[in-house]
């Protein structure tokens, strides 16, 4: 039941603290365009952070990508959509017109499919090494799982 679930202002540090904390597999980010907290309450049960696309194909300008997307444990159901959905609805907003996201192949999704995202496609692992090519990154597991890159696009 999400009805008790409000979007609340968090800046990079507190929300990166926060994927620190809680997230299952991947580290802070270096930067981000927005982030935004979801409150149940008083007690902030989760964060999406927002940033440029990753892949420098997908950079326009108009694009976005959700790099985090963390709740607690004990988050109600639907937490994770109710961010999907906060951050398409700042994202269009601001005037973007399409936001992206990664999940491994092992996850279900089902959170991106609530809040209306479709698949676009297929990531293969990168055989090459190339994260581990560029000094300073450190080794993360996900990087080395196949993956779904999502989108929202909007409608013309």
């Amino acid at each position: 039941m999400t009805s008790s679930l409000q979007a609340v202002p968090i800046n990079l540090k507190d929300a990166n603290e926060f994927v620190l904390t809680y997230h299952r597999h991947n580290k802070p980010v270096q930067g981000c365009k927005f982030c935004i907290g979801c409150s149940d309450g008083d007690q902030l049960i989760g964060v999406v952070i927002v940033g440029r696309p990753i892949s420098r194909h997908k950079e326009d300008g108009f694009t976005a990508e959700v790099t985090r997307c963390c709740i607690v444990d004990s988050a109600p159901k639907g937490t994770n959509s109710f961010l999907y959905a906060s951050a398409w609805r700042a994202w269009r907003a601001m005037g973007g017109r399409k936001i992206i996201s990664y999940t491994l192949q092992s996850e279900s999704g089902s959170s991106l499919r609530g809040a209306g995202w479709k698949i676009l496609h297929e990531v293969e692992i990168n055989k090459h090494k190339g994260w581990l090519t560029r000094p300073g990154r450190e080794f993360q597991s996900a990087s080395i799982e196949p993956k779904f890159c999502w989108i929202m696009e909007k409608k013309i």
